[in-house]
């Protein structure tokens, strides 16, 4: 079976009851029969969801190191695009191309926060390396809360070939480095653009510094050096999203 369609837990499993996640069987530990799991079961019903009880055995086997509380949906497979997929999509839409790349992001509880924010921001679609970064998991797609499930997912062979093909798209890419004296508040955001976030610790590798158009850098006037990438995402997606809807 595959973990990466599973969620666990009963917070993260009523989210996607709610969402536009699409489950396709709940599983519930035999023996619960209190008052948490009944809302669950009703919600399951009303939204048509099969739910089948299991053993307390068959779901520590399923799912050894999870905190699962006796409660585990099982999701429909997401679809990973590719490059040509992503270009696809760019010719449907009628609006400015608003896209957040994640170069060597590893952590997966920050790639689903990454992908809850950006999906909340409007971003179009999410790029990704294969190598050397995290992919969909199930926790990811947990931390996620339901925007995995509608947010394109690209991974890519050669991060710098892509950038390269979005910047012959017009699109004009930003990357974030400290060492840039571009502050964030001076950088025009609005138009097709492609926002690209570094690694938890090392930031934007070398060669995909070399592929932006530009490096902005997030104004620390305390004395923390820099930011959960996750909460930067954020930051400069809203930010983003500020100038693009401005008189609105």
């Amino acid at each position: 079976m595959d973990s990466s369609n599973l969620i666990y837990g009963i917070h993260s499993v009523q989210a996607a009851l709610e969402g536009d996640t699409n489950i396709l069987e709940l599983w519930v530990e035999q023996n619960r029969q209190d008052k948490r799991v009944e809302p669950l079961l009703d919600l399951a019903s009303k939204k048509k969801v099969k739910t089948k009880r299991v053993s307390s055995q068959w779901l520590n086997e399923t799912l050894p190191d999870a905190r699962h509380q006796g409660v585990v949906a099982q999701l429909a497979s997401i679809s990973i695009k590719t490059e040509r997929d992503l270009h696809h999509q760019l010719d449907k839409l009628d609006v400015a191309p608003f896209i957040l790349v994640l170069d060597g992001v590893t952590d997966p509880h920050n790639l689903g926060a990454c992908i809850r924010t950006a999906e909340a921001a409007g971003v179009h679609a999410i790029v990704v390396p294969k190598d050397k970064s995290c992919g969909m998991t199930a926790t990811v797609r947990k931390v996620a809360s339901g925007a995995a499930e509608v947010l394109p997912f690209v991974q890519v062979t050669n991060l710098s070939r892509c950038l390269k093909s979005l910047q012959e798209r017009g699109i004009w890419v930003i990357g974030t480095d400290l060492a840039t004296n571009t502050s964030l508040y001076q950088q025009n955001l609005k138009g097709p653009l492609a926002i690209v976030m570094g690694a938890e610790a090392k930031g934007l590798r070398r060669l995909t510094k070399e592929h932006c158009d530009t490096l902005i850098k997030l104004p620390m006037p305390g004395t923390v050096e820099s930011l959960n990438v996750s909460v930067a995402t954020g930051v400069v997606l809203f930010e983003a999203v500020r100038q693009r809807f401005a008189g609105e």
